[in-house]
């Protein structure tokens, strides 16, 4: 597709200032966060533009960072205000069939036990074998289920997120739409008011993998990757885009910040703010959030 075919000659809606070289691209998605084939993508400072990699086609950019990647072969869509600009295109795209998930009837395996009282869409939904689902769940659409897991009262899975943008001068707030699903593994058990939202991108997904168990009143935002035997606990949150390994414990009311990634076997004890990335088998503790052992030993100095 290319961005003249999306929004013709309604460039000020878009705050488009000038097409430069068009190519056709097959998805947005961010520089280091994207579906990996011909992206669409955006750019607002200079810092970003060696990380511009080949499966970009076309940039969303300034003209001052323009005059910087204009020797390479990308298509460049010039704009005072480069996120607005590609989030509005998104939600454009998102009006479209191409760029939405083709929808499917609702999938049940055997054995399947659902509330009375839970409410499941009726499109582009999978639950597999053994799966109960409590009373008063909300099950949106493009989530995917799998064998022998629990879904317990009043949990929403695959909901929108809060994503919103300003736009451009005026500062007004306008959601971004959320085309992307959710996939829960096999013997996941997800406790009671627990919201598990869906991927903002249509070829992207919040992942909550095999054996994973979620306790109460746990927020996980979109395309959060969650990996296998992992335990989060009541209250904790986790922002959008994170990649949680295996084997990992989030303790009560743990706050991990978008975009972090968290290693295999490792431990976020309990209140702990997660602003950086959490290399494998690392236990973290405190506000803003560093190794366990560190914390207890600024805990005896300030003691002495």
């Amino acid at each position: 597709m290319k961005i003249s075919d999306i929004v013709h000659s309604e460039y000020d809606d878009f705050y488009i200032n000038e097409i430069i070289n068009e190519q056709e691209f097959d998805s947005l998605g961010l520089i280091k966060y994207n579906s990996g084939s011909n992206v669409c993508t955006f750019v607002e400072s200079f810092d970003y533009i060696d990380k511009l990699e080949c499966n970009v086609s076309m940039v969303i950019t300034t003209y001052d960072v323009a005059e910087r990647i204009h020797s390479r072969d990308y298509g460049v869509i010039i704009s005072d205000f480069p996120r607005i600009t590609y989030f509005k295109l998104h939600n454009q795209l998102s009006k479209i069939n191409e760029y939405k998930r083709k929808p499917e009837e609702l999938f049940l395996g055997e054995n399947v036990k659902i509330g009375e009282m839970t409410s499941i869409s009726k499109n582009n939904v999978h639950i597999g074998n053994n799966v109960i689902i409590e009373d008063f769940v909300s099950i949106y659409e493009n989530t995917y289920i799998g064998d022998n897991s629990i879904i317990r009262s009043g949990a929403r899975i695959g909901g929108y997120g809060f994503e919103f943008k300003k736009s451009g001068s005026s500062g007004e707030c306008f959601f971004v739409e959320h085309v992307g699903g959710v996939v829960i593994g096999n013997n996941v058990e997800i406790q009671h008011n627990t919201c598990v939202d869906k991927a903002v991108y249509p070829w992207d997904n919040t992942i909550i993998d095999d054996y994973t168990k979620i306790d109460n009143l746990v927020y996980i935002a979109h395309g959060t990757k969650l990996g296998k035997l992992s335990q989060i606990a009541a209250g904790a949150t986790i922002g959008g885009r994170c990649i949680i390994g295996d084997n990992v414990w989030v303790g009560l009311g743990a706050v991990i910040r978008n975009g972090i990634s968290i290693g295999a076997n490792s431990r976020v004890n309990m209140g702990a703010v997660v602003t950086k990335n959490i290399m494998d088998g690392e236990s973290v503790t405190g506000n803003f959030a560093i190794s366990h052992k560190q914390f207890i030993e600024n805990l005896k100095k300030l003691n002495n």
